[in-house]
């Protein structure tokens, strides 16, 4: 099997979440938020998602598949290399994961946030894996 690069693997997961909120989020330009809650919570746990999958390519988290990881297998790991990138993950954890994809909060400036957030730590990411020979 093919091994995926990470980083483009990040970023399509990045652009499915765009797409929910796009053609299925019904966005109320007026008051500037979602109006149907299904959507941004799909979106949020598709962009929490596509930020576990690219640190686990860089920090190796789930490398132990025998017990459950959490936020805080992440945050000791990336503090360890990263202070800045630990900022970030923290960021993303309360509004991608727990603002969008638990609470569905539907605005629209939050979505907006944890796109960028998402960008910021992929690219982040990125410049921290080994080369793909290919």
């Amino acid at each position: 099997m093919e091994k995926k690069n990470p980083v483009e693997e990040a970023r399509r997961y990045v652009d499915n979440a765009k797409v929910l909120l796009v053609e299925h989020g019904e966005l109320d330009v007026e008051t500037r938020s979602y109006n149907d809650q299904k959507y941004v919570r799909m979106a949020g746990n598709t962009l929490w998602n596509g930020m576990l999958l690219i640190l686990d390519a860089v920090f190796h988290v789930r490398q132990d598949r025998r017990r459950h990881v959490d936020i805080e297998d992440y945050r000791k790991a990336i503090g360890k290399r990263d202070q800045k990138l630990l900022r970030f993950v923290n960021m993303a954890y309360d509004h991608m994961h727990i603002d969008m994809g638990y609470h569905g909060d539907r605005s629209k400036e939050l979505s907006d946030v944890c796109f960028r957030m998402a960008d910021d730590i992929i690219d982040r990411c990125a410049v921290m894996l080994p080369p793909i020979n290919g």
